[in-house]
């Protein structure tokens, strides 16, 4: 029997019409340029890649800003937060499943829900959390045109994860906090890989936390950039 991130995968890919597959610089040459500069920039999962090659990044950002789509680089989505760089998104992706496939992940910060999109098509279910209504909003309608059913999405304070829904064989955390929040340690599985970056304004690096039994270890993997974590809910 075909798995969830499979099926999901092939409906994606069997999607019609120029609004999905993307013409001039939103065309399959253009996405594939995209996907050499991460080869080259050290992204080794392919199955992650043939994920970022046919997913539909320009769906994810505003139509004046389309063309730049598959460019490696962050771009505003609006309410002060960005789309994650594809080399971002494929290597927090690649970290989180490389110790083997996730079944069930937290995804804290949905944004553009480009990032919900591709986790979707790895793994069983996504869990994703977003503290501003408008975007969760905008996500849903993205992840409901591509057929993604298996992500469910919550408008709430990321800090507190999903707890009813716990616990996570793996959680993805797209916005900067000082240091891992307790909640969201306490509903990694045990086994669990957690990928989270952590620090200030001025320097962040992206962490690897992984959980035996009570003991947590911690990982600093590259310096990265992402907007802070923030507390509260905007309706």
């Amino acid at each position: 029997m075909e798995n969830s991130w499979q099926s999901n995968m092939n409906s994606t890919q069997q999607l019609q019409g120029k609004q999905l597959k993307g013409i001039g610089m939103t065309s399959a040459r253009t996405r594939e340029r995209l996907v050499q500069r991460l080869c080259d920039e050290g992204i080794t999962n392919f199955t992650v890649l043939d994920i970022i090659r046919n997913t539909p990044r320009h769906l994810f950002i505003d139509e004046a800003l389309a063309h730049r789509a598959y460019e490696d680089s962050s771009l505003p989505i609006g309410h002060k937060q960005t789309i994650s760089q594809p080399y971002t998104v494929a290597r927090m992706t690649e970290v989180l499943l490389a110790a083997g496939p996730r079944k069930k992940v937290l995804e804290i910060g949905t944004g553009s829900g480009y990032q919900t999109a591709v986790l979707a098509q790895l793994v069983d279910e996504v869990y994703s959390v977003e503290r501003i209504k408008p975007l969760q909003d905008k996500a849903k309608q993205r992840l409901h045109a591509l057929n993604m059913y298996n992500v469910q999405l919550k408008n709430a304070d990321g800090s507190w994860g999903w707890s009813n829904a716990g616990p996570y064989d793996g959680i993805l955390v797209a916005a900067a906090p000082r240091s891992v929040p307790e909640e969201l340690k306490s509903q990694l599985a045990d086994g669990g890989r957690m990928v989270i970056p952590l620090g200030d304004d001025r320097h962040q690096a992206l962490h690897l936390v992984t959980r035996e039994g009570d003991t947590f270890k911690t990982t600093i993997l590259e310096s990265v950039k992402f907007v802070p974590f923030l507390a509260g809910v905007v309706r």
